[in-house]
């Protein structure tokens, strides 16, 4: 299993790519097209396990990656969204019926919820970049002792860090489009 996470890694990724650029390079200069084909090969899964490194499911406040990770988002992010759907309602209703108070109540309660949100994306990510980065380098000590059981809480820890990492980058994409 862990072969399978080291191949969808973002720098294996790109290491594949560079080694498949070359290798189709040399197959061109050498006339060797078995060389080239393998080299676009290369390339091209390369280029599907990038995009794969870059996935996240979302289910509510829920993010999972293929690898495995599982991450419950920051609670101010879930607080957030609902301020700001709250907020979105009272405006509107606030402007339907014309009572002016309600309206501005919503809008303020809806600016609060935007940057209650923006906070716990801001903990998500660091905390995800924080695991990751724990994993990894756990792992490196744990392969190096040789336990297994370490070894295994590492990559756990680095794959929930992804998913919590990637489930903001997919709100984030969410709210961007």
């Amino acid at each position: 299993m862990s072969d399978n996470k080291d191949a969808t890694s973002t720098s294996q990724s790109y290491l594949d790519q560079a080694t498949g650029a070359v290798q189709s390079a040399l197959g061109s200069v050498t006339g060797s097209t078995a060389d080239k084909a393998q080299g676009e090969n290369r390339k091209d899964r390369a280029d599907a396990e990038h995009d794969l490194s870059h996935t996240a499911a979302k289910a509510g406040p829920i993010s999972v990656t293929p690898g495995g990770g599982v991450a419950k988002d920051d609670p101010d992010r879930t607080q957030g969204s609902w301020n700001q759907n709250m907020g979105a309602t009272k405006e509107a209703i606030g402007g339907f019926i014309g009572a002016e108070g309600l309206k501005q109540e919503g809008i303020q309660q809806n600016k609060e919820g935007k940057g209650q949100e923006a906070a716990g994306q801001v903990n998500d990510l660091g905390k995800g970049i924080g695991n990751r980065l724990g994993g990894t380098v756990g792992g490196a000590v744990a392969g190096l002792t040789g336990n297994e059981a370490q070894k295994e809480e590492a990559q756990r820890q680095h794959d929930d860090g992804k998913a919590r990492q990637r489930g903001v980058e997919a709100d984030l994409q969410k709210q961007a489009e």
